[in-house]
């Protein structure tokens, strides 16, 4: 029951930090192998979903360092010629194909910009603006003080707002705020 209710959310954030599905499988399924063997050291001092995205948080930049290191070899899906096989998605008929090339575009550049931030920038943006948790929460599941979060957070709000200006002007980025760097994002993924 725990696993499959939140296991989704766990997979977006360890996604977001590895910045590849692969490592984000394996990361969550070993976050749940642990927490399963720690289950007796849970204190209900926070709630279970904080804990289990701090241990999510763990791996997945553990698994960043090695990747950094070079003690980890990524394989990517292809044909055996380093070739994709097949589309990894199929568009959709009904959409306009100028509309949906714009919106893969606008995706792959955000995508591509939370890519680049430091990991512990991005791991705040995501728990923070991605996935809705509270400054505390964020501030729980990656056991640092609630004003260090407020200082990553703006950080790596600005670091966005620099980068995907180039693209979409200074008009979408009124300010470097939760709201208007939510929505850009929230409305490509």
């Amino acid at each position: 029951e725990l696993i499959r209710r939140h296991d989704r959310r766990l997979f977006k954030v360890a996604q977001y930090i590895v910045q590849n599905a692969h490592d984000a499988e394996d990361v969550v399924q070993d976050s749940f192998l642990k927490a399963f063997q720690g289950l007796a050291q849970f204190r209900e001092e926070s709630k279970f979903s904080t804990w289990m995205i701090r241990i999510v948080v763990n791996h997945a930049l553990m698994k960043v360092r090695q990747r950094r290191n070079g003690n980890h070899l990524a394989i990517e899906e292809t044909n055996g010629r380093g070739e994709n096989p097949a589309p990894l998605e199929i568009c959709d008929v009904r959409i306009d194909p100028e509309q949906a090339l714009h919106a893969a575009q606008v995706k792959l550049r955000l995508q591509r910009a939370v890519k680049e931030l430091n990991p512990v920038f991005r791991a705040v943006f995501v728990l923070r603006d991605v996935q809705g948790l509270s400054i505390a929460e964020t501030a729980a599941a990656l056991k640092i003080s609630v004003p260090l979060v407020k200082t990553r957070l703006l950080r790596a709000r600005l670091r966005l707002r620099q980068r995907l200006s180039i693209y979409f002007g200074d008009a979408h980025w009124p300010a470097a705020s939760r709201v208007a760097t939510a929505r850009i994002f929230r409305a490509a993924v």
